[in-house]
């Protein structure tokens, strides 16, 4: 086993405040990472989490972050339109990253990432791992073994709604601005493909591999929205709808929509011959797997999913965003064994060129070839 881990927080919003501080306190992980610093631009933010978590470092700049911080790895929380520009300077100074999805907004982007990675040694984790999942990987063992016959269509996305406008965490504290949601809404990076469904395409891509080319339509339906008595212009795309043609007949529908979904939290729905599987259900029975008794002891549904992930045990279980928490604590166990995750960027870059390539189709309106593949975990 490697040493702690110093890890540096970018950007002290509502995913950093859910997701990864409160986990990475917990006193199971004492002996693995060390919350060592944090930044964030907003004044009096970062000061707030370092009093709160007893970080040794916070600023204002990311830059002083990287350079007097003492981290060995960052977590970067920031607006996706910023992940690109701040992993490339983690790397250059030596950082490992965990990125809260998604990576970057464009394929070009990922590559350089990736290359830098290689080539400085360095590590990179890339949210959201729903190859993680037991739920998943059942899925796709399920349709591999013919429980649906020849599999012929699948559908998965994820509606926007008022999420992000809801969150508690956007409320003020004291003298600390509330949490700015703006940036969910505008380019580069808002939109609820780049937000919320990549969870969907990772899953389905973990279950039937890696798409081949996609057709889309896209567009802005609702043209403004409103936080705290302040209306946000809508500039990202907020509706979209792909076909994804996996090869072989096989097709799937994806979508980012501005509200609605046909799906069970983040999940497909899968349609064979014989039958289909929606969530986790095999023809309206629930799929079996060995963590299933975790599940069910925990109630089941998203509370019993996020519960059977590795590392979401004991105080964790219950804690919000698990999902996030066990994505970083990939990166630690990466870092400290040397033993790689099945997060990887390669999916991760991936996911992203299905997303880039269909805003481009529904641009063209062109069919797009998809230049990125991986290897399924």
């Amino acid at each position: 086993m490697g040493d702690i881990v110093r890890m540096g927080i970018v950007g002290a919003g509502t995913i950093a405040q859910r997701g990864i501080m409160p986990h990475l306190a917990v006193d199971d992980m004492r002996d693995k990472v060390k919350l060592q610093a944090v930044c964030d631009p907003v004044p009096g933010r970062a000061a707030a989490a370092a009093e709160q978590y007893e970080m040794a470092f916070s600023s204002e700049s990311y830059e002083d972050l990287l350079e007097k911080g003492d981290v060995d790895a960052v977590s970067i929380c920031s607006p996706i339109g910023l992940h690109y520009e701040q992993g490339m300077m983690a790397l250059e100074a030596g950082k490992h990253i965990h990125f809260n999805k998604t990576m970057t907004t464009t394929v070009a982007e990922a590559d350089e990432l990736i290359a830098l990675a290689e080539k400085k040694g360095l590590k990179i984790v890339a949210s959201p791992g729903e190859v993680l999942r037991p739920q998943v990987q059942a899925v796709r063992r399920a349709i591999a073994e013919g429980k649906i016959g020849i599999p012929v269509w699948a559908i998965a996305g994820a509606g926007f709604g008022t999420y992000h406008l809801d969150e508690p965490e956007r409320r003020g504290k004291g003298s600390v601005p509330a949490i700015d949601p703006s940036w969910y809404f505008r380019k580069p990076g808002g939109g609820p493909l780049y937000d919320m469904s990549v969870y969907a395409f990772h899953g389905m891509t973990t279950v039937l591999g890696p798409v081949k080319r996609v057709s889309a339509v896209s567009g802005i339906v609702v043209p403004e929205r409103t936080f705290a008595d302040k209306t946000v212009k809508t500039e990202a795309d907020d509706n979209t709808g792909i076909l994804m043609d996996f090869g072989n007949g096989l097709f799937a529908v994806g979508f980012g929509s501005a509200a609605g979904s046909t799906n069970w939290w983040f999940t497909g729905t899968y349609f064979g011959t014989d039958g289909k599987i929606e969530g986790f259900n095999l023809n309206g029975e629930e799929l079996e797997y060995p963590e299933r008794p975790i599940s069910d002891a925990n109630g089941g549904g998203v509370a019993g999913a996020q519960a059977t992930l590795p590392h979401v045990v004991g105080d964790h279980v219950g804690m919000e965003e698990a999902h996030v928490f066990e994505d970083v604590a990939q990166l630690i166990d990466w870092v400290r064994d040397d033993k790689a995750s099945p997060v990887t960027a390669q999916h991760a870059r991936h996911v992203i060129d299905i997303v880039e390539s269909a805003y481009r189709a529904a641009e063209t309106g062109q069919t797009q070839e998809l230049t990125t593949t991986f290897e399924r975990n």
